[in-house]
């Protein structure tokens, strides 16, 4: 494994972490303001289309390399 490999595995790893961190804060926030079940899906719902567009950008990044 060479060092492209390694960074590349690693910053899908941690992207990874960092996108389930970000989900506990959401979801902590959304219980700790009374958000309910609206205010709840428009919060993860933002932080989705965040990972959304990620996923999308790395996926046409491989069809394209």
């Amino acid at each position: 494994m060479d060092i492209a490999e390694l960074e590349t595995l690693m910053l899908q790893v941690l992207i990874s972490g960092l996108v389930l961190f970000m989900a506990f804060i959401v979801y902590d926030l959304a219980k700790k303001s009374n958000a309910g079940r609206w205010g709840t899906f428009v919060l993860f719902g933002a932080l989705g289309l965040g990972v959304m567009g990620f996923l999308i950008k790395t996926f046409l990044v491989r069809m394209i390399a």
